[in-house]
């Protein structure tokens, strides 16, 4: 099945692996120097951070850490193999172009050190701790005949998702083995996205007798952006075998809403986690002195967690340093005749709930650097959709839900074209405009137009 999840690696067990992996590649990395001439540490450190982006670039692309990935043991140690060889051609190319004898790496020692323990690695620990995993991805299951049931019980076998419930198409009786909610019938299938975070929806009907429901049901999918299913095969088939059969190997056509581009999302990926990391490095004497302004100045804790919903509806804490007084969500309902936002979206120019290090801060957006953890962490991207909270996504409708249907980030085309000085209706059409006509090339033009507008402070508040 293809995936567009576009983690690096969802999961604590994900993540765990990974750091595992990198800090086993700079350990190989520090043993193939045994007995050898030492090279200077700026040497070490830069050929292993090198290491690391070819690496991280290498797992996204062959999606390694990805949980959801049905694969044997033998296909995770081709994978890592291969992913080992990468690292091997690139020393190899580096130390073609090192001509000092005391230069970084030595090849061979790294390549035998590195490749057969971490096939140990992977086989005894990797896998053991991803399959200890909780489901990090839902599905919603529409039809409780025959077919909805074998689903289910196939989407529980291979592990990794997660059946939030049922809906039943109307010719369908209920019943009682079905190992899940029913959530109400096919009908109900907009309702239900709005209230329960789906990843994915299998539409598990027949096409001669539910038709016309299956049909209504691919609309409401794709007015959200989500991701559905149908059903590979409308025939028996006893000896016709498909050409491409690994594509069907849950034995349905997956269909998504936005154009895949794997290359480009995986650059994506790796300079989201480049950038972000580089950037907490290089402002933390900033980062630390709003942090030491906010504590002396105001009452209250130094950063301002809120929920938000990200991808797929899926709810997240997003990081901001504090730059309201405490008790600012308890004081919006007194103010919300005072809005200035049309839409769901409340947003007031001189707001009282600010302080007066926050107005500093907000005008010039410092008070979002804290979320490049969102960013890191992959809870956001830096060019992406903003991430709303759960009351105004509750007032959407259907058609701006799709805005979900992407990582949200820290700047958008919202950013660059007024922000609060713009309309709710205009800047969910500027979301939609991003989604359809994504591409890597608009997201670096889009950093370089939101960076005179920090600067400027141009149309916050």
């Amino acid at each position: 099945m293809m995936r567009h999840r576009g983690f690096l690696s969802p999961g604590f067990s994900s993540r765990l692996n990974l750091v595992v992996d990198l800090l086993w590649l700079f350990g190989a990395l520090a043993l193939s120097l045994w007995g050898r001439m030492v090279p200077s540490l700026f040497t070490f450190v830069s050929v292993g951070f090198a290491l690391v982006f070819v690496w991280l670039f290498g797992s996204i692309f062959l999606r390694y850490y990805d949980s959801a990935a049905d694969r044997a043991l033998l296909d995770d140690l081709a994978l890592l193999s291969l992913l080992s060889l990468c690292c091997t051609v690139f020393l190899l190319v580096l130390d073609s172009l090192m001509r000092d004898e005391s230069a970084f790496p030595h090849v061979l020692p790294f390549t035998f050190i590195y490749w057969p323990v971490s096939l140990v690695i992977c086989a005894l620990i990797r896998r053991v701790v991803a399959k200890r995993e909780a489901p990090i991805d839902e599905v919603l299951i529409i039809g409780v005949g025959p077919m909805g049931r074998i689903t289910s019980e196939d989407i529980q076998k291979r592990g990794r998702r997660h059946v939030v419930g049922f809906l039943y198409f109307r010719d369908e009786s209920l019943l009682d083995n079905l190992k899940g909610a029913i959530l109400g019938q096919a009908s109900d299938l907009e309702a239900i996205l709005q209230t329960v975070a789906v990843g994915e929806v299998y539409i598990s009907g027949n096409t001669l007798r539910h038709g016309q429901e299956m049909q209504e049901a691919i609309r409401v999918c794709e007015r959200f952006g989500l991701p559905f299913a149908l059903p590979a095969y409308s025939f028996r088939l006893d000896r016709a075998r498909p050409i491409a059969a690994k594509l069907l190997s849950d034995g349905y056509i997956h269909y998504i809403s936005i154009v895949m581009k794997p290359v480009q999302m995986a650059f994506k990926r790796v300079y989201d986690i480049a950038c972000s990391f580089l950037a907490l490095v290089m402002l933390s004497p900033l980062l630390f002195t709003v942090a030491l302004l906010v504590k002396l100045t105001s009452r209250g804790p130094i950063f301002f967690k809120q929920v938000r919903v990200g991808f797929q509806g899926k709810k997240f804490n997003m990081l901001k340093f504090r730059s309201m007084v405490i008790d600012a969500e308890a004081l919006k309902a007194s103010l919300a005749h005072m809005n200035e936002q049309t839409g769901p979206v409340f947003k007031m120019k001189n707001d009282p709930r600010v302080t007066a290090i926050g107005r500093f801060i907000r005008r010039y957006s410092i008070d979002e650097l804290p979320q490049l953890i969102n960013v890191l962490r992959g809870d956001m991207s830096i060019v992406g959709p903003r991430p709303p909270v759960p009351p105004e996504v509750a007032e959407y409708e259907s058609w701006q839900r799709r805005r979900l249907s992407v990582r949200p980030g820290l700047t958008c085309l919202w950013q660059v074209s007024g922000r609060n000085q713009i309309s709710f209706e205009e800047w969910m059409y500027l979301d939609m405009q991003y989604i359809d006509h994504w591409s890597l090339k608009n997201d670096i033009n889009l950093i370089l137009k939101t960076i005179p507008v920090v600067l400027t402070g141009k149309g916050a508040s």
